[in-house]
């Protein structure tokens, strides 16, 4: 079968931090996850923008935990999409949440393999830029192999690095992987961190925020090279003026690349980040132009 934009629809959760896409994209729609204060839970983006989160954040006695979406919602939202032949679920990494196992469960209660779920083993905005990457494959037409095969390239080539302000929020929240052993570490100490294979991984760790950038700056020229095709999303918490900083060196060191998404972590993503957290995603999509964008 010959996937398209029109017979195929891309499924992603919220933790993509990609709230837009179902504006600019008739065939996307986005599952929220849920954020708990206390007793009040709130569905990601959809009942709590992250402005209201991190504001929420500064002043609450109580610390926010998540939750994954039920099997019931992700039911709901492909059965919205009834008109579409194939559904492609696009998923924060198994390692970091239930979510996925969520989705998996839904789409066996529709049986068949209308719905095929894709876990990015990433988080953010790499997977609202692995979902763009296949809507690219869409509009030109592609088929459930050249999909695969593009995802096991994406997650094997992907580069991924961000900073925190403390490694307390990810450690309180379960998500700091093998990075538990920097925890608790001198103030000012800037934490260089990876996601591989779904797991948070310590890179380096660097004094304070400007080293931090000149590790980003040689990280990202080292496995990069100037290309049209290069791909560049940024994402923050509450860092705006870092965010810049990272488009200011993406354009520096990479000015044919295109930066296609500038995003802020939602309630989900920032509650085990924290605020101050920036980071930045690439990967080269050879082989697409840039006209499929």
């Amino acid at each position: 079968m010959e996937l398209t934009a029109k017979n195929t629809a891309i499924v992603v959760d919220s933790t993509a931090d990609f709230p837009e896409a179902p504006e600019r994209f008739p065939n996307w729609r986005v599952v929220p996850l849920y954020v708990r204060f206390g007793d009040e839970s709130f569905r990601d983006y959809v009942e709590l923008s992250p402005e209201q989160f991190y504001a929420r954040l500064r002043t609450s006695k109580e610390t926010p935990s998540t939750s994954q979406p039920t099997p019931g919602d992700f039911l709901a939202t492909y059965e919205e999409l009834a008109g579409y032949e194939r559904i492609l679920s696009i998923h924060i990494a198994g390692k970091l949440s239930g979510t996925i196992e969520s989705a998996r469960a839904a789409a066996r209660e529709l049986g068949g393999e209308r719905v095929r779920t894709i876990d990015s083993e990433s988080a953010s905005a790499a997977i609202a830029m692995l979902g763009l990457a296949v809507q690219r494959r869409l509009d030109r037409g592609t088929s459930d192999e050249e999909v695969d095969a593009f995802v096991e390239r994406y997650r094997r080539e992907a580069g991924l690095l961000f900073t925190v302000d403390t490694l307390e929020y990810l450690a309180r929240g379960g998500r700091i992987g093998r990075a538990r052993a920097w925890a608790g570490e001198l103030l000012n100490i800037k934490p260089i961190l990876s996601i591989e294979d779904g797991e948070v991984l310590p890179v380096k760790r660097v004094r304070g925020n400007r080293k931090a950038f000149l590790e980003f700056a040689s990280a990202f020229e080292s496995s990069t090279v100037d290309s049209t095709s290069l791909r560049v999303g940024i994402a923050h918490a509450e860092a705006p003026e870092r965010a810049e900083a990272l488009r200011t060196l993406v354009r520096d060191q990479r000015p044919a690349a295109e930066i296609e998404l500038v995003t802020t972590l939602g309630p989900v993503v920032g509650t085990h980040a924290g605020p101050g957290t920036v980071g930045f995603f690439w990967y080269d999509d050879r082989g697409v132009s840039r006209s499929g964008s």
